[in-house]
């Protein structure tokens, strides 16, 4: 019988509850997200992490067979054709457990997110001052 575990309050409290070798790319995921948005805020979000810079920046979870990576790129080329191999479903990226995570892949994406969300902010800062 399942027994419902308490929400995570944090993502270190998130993280410990996986097993190690999922721990251990849990935080290498939250490390390069970190480097590429020093300035974002982490969070749980929808019971999962996240991380928040003038809005929604990314997203990442533990599943059984899989690590997801969410965010809401609205569209960069380059990016596209390097997310592909990874595509899950709603935008989603899939990590399957034994094979390598693109972290310099996750990096370019957290760079991109950045830019769209402080270009959203000041365009929205500006409509506010007219």
């Amino acid at each position: 019988m399942k027994t419902a575990r308490a929400a995570p309050k944090t993502i270190d409290e998130y993280i410990a509850a996986f097993p190690p070798d999922v721990q251990e790319q849990l935080e290498k995921i939250r490390k390069t997200v970190r480097k590429a948005a020093p300035k974002a805020e982490e969070a749980i979000k929808y019971e999962m992490p996240a991380f928040l810079l003038e809005g929604n920046l990314v997203f990442f979870a533990a599943y059984k067979k899989h690590i997801g990576f969410f965010d809401t790129t609205t569209g960069d080329g380059a990016l596209s054709d390097e997310m592909a191999p990874y595509a899950g479903p709603k935008g989603s990226l899939k990590f399957p457990y034994g094979e390598p995570i693109p972290f310099g892949l996750l990096s370019k994406i957290v760079k991109f997110r950045v830019k769209e969300n402080l270009e959203r902010a000041a365009a929205r800062s500006k409509k506010k001052t007219k």
